[in-house]
């Protein structure tokens, strides 16, 4: 499936992500590691790891919408803007959730692009 929209709900310990075009669903969870170490920054360590994981889970979607707790955002913003500029290229925002369902991520998705897309005068999907 060609896909030309994503939302990606995070937290600290898993990403899902949800492609999704006007018929279809696709849905795919990367999972933080669990191991920790005692070295200096084995947790900076663990969160880049994981931020890159869900960076290389986005590759090819032209446009990205990023949800989640706003500290979680802010860190994977930081992380793609100083290590990922490609994929911070193609995130067109960050919306504030807690924990919706499948289809409330869904919805929030397709309203967003369709606001987005409207602001941008491209034409409305039909």
């Amino acid at each position: 499936m060609t896909t030309f929209h994503a939302v990606v709900w995070l937290d600290h310990h898993q990403a899902q992500i949800l492609q999704f075009d006007a018929e279809h669903v696709q849905a795919q969870k990367v999972k933080a590691s669990s191991h920790q170490t005692r070295q200096h920054g084995s947790a900076v360590r663990s969160e880049h790891e994981f931020f890159a994981a869900v960076c290389e889970s986005l590759a090819g979607i032209p446009e990205l919408l990023v949800t989640g707790a706003h500290t979680v955002q802010a860190d994977f913003r930081h992380y793609v803007e100083k290590h990922r500029p490609e994929t911070a290229k193609r995130i067109v925002g960050y919306e504030t959730v807690d924990h919706p369902s499948e289809n409330q991520l869904v919805a929030l998705a397709r309203q967003y692009f369709l606001k987005a897309d409207r602001m941008n005068g491209l034409p409305t999907p039909s």
